[in-house]
């Protein structure tokens, strides 16, 4: 061969496909292929295929493994004359190795590719049958099964089928496979079909005849005992002849196999019989199944043995499908699951898992499924098995948008071609996108994409992926608001009763006043009404995912009415990737937040992810910072603390919304899982919003009543959860007041100037208002109400010297200056930290004056009718508990330990660990209960809008606060179990800690 012509021949293969042209060359030039080396019709078609070096290699394989001369000839000659047998074999060689292995161990096989007639381009089961009918044992059975499958993957990748054609033939082989096996198992056992009627009832994708070319093939098995035979044997040789049917067709042999036969989808799965009469199989359904498998039996069919008894199965259950979107959490339960499956997915497979990943194949069906079944229960029309076909139904009914439903018709399609092209390559089963680039070439050039095969695979899967993930929601909600928009002639609405039976499915209480709140929304041809048209949808799908979707849905309409005509509102919910979600959240979580917002709805700027400072607590410095200003701006003490109570109103909402946003999760990041913190986050964050205001209201009164100076000096000193840092939503301030007369100023007008101060600061924090009061509570003084309200520096020391309680020692380990004099509050809490952290410890007299103290508030302040193992403060392992005993070690080791010295309750407790004043596993038990009732009374406050100890007894209060807390739709019941096994654990180590001597 000369040179020139070698670098002809070599840029010839180039031009055509091929990465390797030397080997190809070879192989060209090679005895098998010599007679034709020169045909341009060859090289042309081996150029048409996927990968031109593999269909080479194969062909070569299978020109080697011709028996004789002749046979050789006759496949040259064909091959070359022949134009549909060329394109079918180089098609299959070149997108499948493992055909183009069972091709070299039977190389006869490729006259099954020769036919051309009309009848052979749609075979079905009947076809399938009878080439499956020579097959007389296992091996055979594969031969033939291979055979029937090489003509299915030839007119596959030709074009002569589609792809849901393709994949409804693989379930028609499918079919006469089980029937085969089943036959082959009844020859084995004559004794065992005799007496069985025995039926195999097709699932998932069998069922739904859209089967993948290597798939489990799920199946369930319904059997009844022939005349004359006992029901439990009867059971028993149905269950031998099943077992046998799976092993013919899952089990290895010479030949491989052909694919598992899982029956996993039966009544309680893989622990329940195997094979089940009629009638225990309905017992089941309706009594034990859940949501899923409801879900599972839309695709249920008749495939094998008994026909009648099949279809008898069939129609027995069908009814029961149709009434499991009737079931409570229907569309969470659903929904659940596929976030389930989603994460199980190994992180390091996500972003190329075809199937399961977001914007994959299972997002298309679960979509599909869920609408089949909550609108097939009144419209038999959609109530196909075949995801392609349900989807059209859908879109003809009006349940889907057209546009909506042909792009995800073109989506499923492409994203099922990668599928079965990838798994066609080694007949494995997969759904991972390749990453070498070869294969992704030959995966691209399989897909007709021939100019840069693998960028153009690449950006037609995400863009496909990116249509699912965007439109599967919403496919759900978009036609709720054609229900009640103006539509384009000839575009099919969903119908009142339809829109209906979706909210209920939705969880809607009041689906008319719903429908009503999205038609004032959304109608209309206004550009607010066409960006609601755009954002609802996503919308409706976040306060389906809460507790009160009605309540969700009405607070945004009623922030919508008043924010609608500024240009920012909707514009941030659009465009602020967090925005929408975060505000869905916090409007459909309870009524605290909304209430807030309400009364500022401008604060919704603070969800988005831009200016508005987000959701991060803001710092006291800066809290204070705002309120002075604006106090040295106003004109008297009133507009003073107004401004003041403003900025306490929206940071109050900013931490309760971003409390809900942290609890719930969002699409971008998972919920909180340091429960600990979200806690933390609260009480420091309403704590310091407090002193601010307390500050600031300070500031106000006493400028407006006698200027910049005081007659006497003045400190706040916090006291309870409020000097703990540890404040929740409906909390009070507790507070001591203490003040020290200016030099020269008479104690009397000094006294009178600290208790006007008082007096005024309570009155104007608790004026009726738009904005939520400010209770101060200065119940923990000396002598408590019957004292006065406000002591001297000197009054107080004379007080403790002589007269101080050890509930008093007790209450001042909270004690914390958070406004006010500093200098005065300082030289306070010198004076108390001699009772709180006594030298000596605590005296035994003490502390059996404390167990009786805490035993006679259990007793008394408990509420009549309550249940005191639900009961957040007062009841066993509650926060009484947690906190006495964490107090009773800081009065006892307080002065020899400084750690303890701390007015917070977690901080004491891991203190007390360090000092090894208590076992690490007791300061987790103890810690762990005080933050979950902590999270109680904040849920409780989020959800009720007024504080509260309890549980609420209100089940949609009740489901509120358990998806505050991390409990999806249906498992109120878990969380009260949960609930009380940790405080009765708390409740153990209080025994030990505060009881024991």
């Amino acid at each position: 061969m000369t040179p020139g012509r070698r670098s002809s021949t070599f840029s010839r293969l180039l031009r055509h496909g091929f990465t390797d042209p030397s080997a190809a060359e070879g192989l060209l030039d090679g005895p098998e292929l010599a007679p034709v080396r020169d045909d341009p019709v060859l090289l042309e078609a081996l150029g048409a295929t996927a990968d031109p070096d593999l269909a080479l290699h194969g062909l070569v394989r299978l020109l080697e493994a011709q028996p004789g001369p002749t046979a050789h000839r006759e496949l040259l000659d064909t091959l070359i004359a022949a134009k549909p047998l060329r394109d079918r074999l180089l098609g299959v060689l070149g997108a499948s190795a493992a055909l183009a292995d069972h091709l070299a161990r039977h190389p006869g096989d490729w006259h099954a590719l020769v036919t051309y007639e009309p009848h052979d381009l749609h075979p079905g089961v009947t076809e399938f049958e009878q080439g499956l009918a020579a097959a007389t044992d296992p091996v055979s059975l594969r031969v033939a099964y291979r055979r029937c499958l090489l003509s299915i993957a030839a007119r596959d990748v030709c074009g002569t089928t589609d792809v849901a054609e393709t994949a409804a033939e693989l379930a028609d082989l499918a079919t006469a496979t089980l029937r085969t096996a089943l036959s082959l198992a009844e020859r084995a056992a004559p004794e065992d079909a005799a007496a069985c009627r025995l039926a195999v009832i097709a699932m998932g994708k069998c069922g739904g005849h859209e089967l993948n070319y290597v798939s489990d093939v799920d199946v369930i098995f319904v059997a009844e005992p022939t005349e004359g035979t006992p029901e439990h044997e009867a059971l028993r040789s149905a269950t031998r002849l099943a077992s046998h049917l799976m092993r013919i067709c899952s089990e290895t042999t010479v030949e491989g196999s052909i694919w598992p036969v899982d029956a996993n989808l039966r009544p309680e799965g893989r622990n329940g019989p195997l094979v089940r009469t009629l009638s225990s199989h309905l017992a089941y359904y309706q009594r034990w199944a859940k949501t899923w498998e409801f879900q599972a039996l839309l695709k249920a069919r008749p495939v094998a043995g008994d026909t009648a008894l099949g279809e008898a199965y069939v129609d027995a259950l069908e009814p029961l499908v149709w009434k499991a979107a009737d079931r409570d959490n229907f569309v969470p339960d659903v929904q659940k699951m596929r976030r389930r499956v989603v994460e199980n997915i190994p992180a390091a497979e996500i972003e190329r898992e075809l199937k399961l990943g977001p914007g994959g194949l299972r997002d298309v069906e679960f979509a599909v499924q869920l609408l089949q079944l909550v609108h097939g229960r009144t419209d038999p029309a959609l109530r196909s098995g075949t995801t392609l076909d349900a989807l059209q139904a859908l879109a003809a009914g009006g349940y889907v948008g057209r546009e909506d439903a042909a792009r995800l018709d073109e989506a499923y399609r492409f994203l099922r071609s990668m599928e079965h092209r990838i798994q066609l390559y080694r007949l494995r089963r997969t759904h991972l996108v390749p990453e070498a680039e070869p294969d992704q070439r030959r995966l691209g050039r399989s897909l007709g994409l021939r100019t840069d095969p693998v960028a153009e695979l690449n950006r037609e899967w995400k863009r496909h992926s990116t249509v699912v993930r965007r439109l599967h929601e919403k496919l759900f909600y978009r036609p709720l608001l054609d229900a009640v928009a103006q539509l384009a002639p000839g575009e099919a609405r969903l119908s009142a009763v339809a829109a209906r039976e979706r909210l209920i499915a939705l969880g809607y209480a009041d689906p008319a006043a719903a429908l009503r709140h999205l038609e004032a929304l959304a109608s209309g041809v206004t550009r607010k009404a066409a960006i609601q048209r755009t954002l609802l949808p996503v919308l409706l799908g976040w306060f389906a995912d809460s507790a009160d979707p009605d309540a969700g849905l009405l607070n945004f309409r009623k922030v919508s009415d008043a924010l609608g005509k500024t240009p920012w509102y909707l514009r941030l919910l659009r465009d602020e990737g967090a925005a929408a979600e975060n505000l869905a959240r916090v409007l459909s979580a309870g009524r605290l937040a909304p209430d807030l917002l309400m009364r500022a709805p401008e604060a919704v700027a603070l969800l988005g992810d831009g200016d508005g400072g987000g959701l991060e607590p803001r710092r006291r410095a800066a809290l204070e910072q705002e309120i002075m200003a604006a106090v040295g701006r106003a004109e008297n003490a009133a507009q003073g603390v107004t401004a003041a109570r403003g900025v306490r109103r929206r940071e109050l909402f900013r931490t309760a919304a971003a409390d809900i946003v942290g609890s719930y999760g969002t699409e971008a990041s998972a919920a909180e899982a340091d429960q600990g913190a979200l806690v933390d986050r609260v009480g420091a964050a309403v704590s310091d919003l407090t002193a601010a205001t307390l500050a600031g209201t300070l500031r106000a009164v006493v400028r407006d009543g006698w200027g910049d100076t005081l007659p006497t000096r003045f400190a706040i000193i916090g006291m309870g959860r409020f000097g703990g840092h540890e404040l929740g939503y409906g909390s009070d301030a507790d507070v001591l007041f203490v003040h020290e007369p200016q030099d020269g100023v008479d104690e009397h007008e000094a006294s009178a100037a600290a208790n006007k101060v008082v007096a005024e600061m309570r009155r104007l924090l608790q004026l009726p208002s738009s904005d939520p009061p400010l209770l101060i509570d200065a119940d923990l003084r000396p002598e408590g109400k019957s004292g006065p309200l406000v002591r001297t520096l000197k009054s107080y020391e004379a007080y403790y010297r002589r007269w101080s309680l050890v509930w008093e020692s007790q209450a001042l380990l909270r004690a914390e200056p958070v406004a006010g004099d500093e200098d005065l509050a300082r030289r306070f809490i010198e004076l108390v930290d001699p009772l709180r952290y006594p030298r000596q410890g605590l005296p035994e007299d003490a502390v059996r004056e404390i167990r009786r103290l805490k035993a006679r508030m259990e007793s008394e302040r408990l509420p009549r009718g309550a249940d005191p193992r639900l009961h957040t403060k007062l009841g066993p392992g509650g926060l009484s508990d947690v906190e006495w005993t964490v107090q009773l070690l800081q009065l006892r080791h307080g002065h020899q330990v400084p750690a303890l010295r701390t007015t917070r309750t977690r901080r004491a407790l891991s203190a007390a660990r360090a000092a090894g004043l208590l076992g690490a596993e007791d300061m987790e038990i103890l810690d762990e209960a005080w933050v979950l009732a902590t999270r109680v009374r904040n849920a409780v406050m989020l959800v009720r809008g007024r504080a509260g100890d309890t549980f609420p007894t209100e089940p949609r209060e009740l489901a509120a606060v358990g998806r505050y807390l991390g409990y999806g739709a249906g498992h109120a019941g878990d969380m009260l179990d949960a609930y009380r096994r940790t405080t009765r654990r708390a409740r153990t180590v209080v025994d030990e800690l505060f009881y024991a001597d």
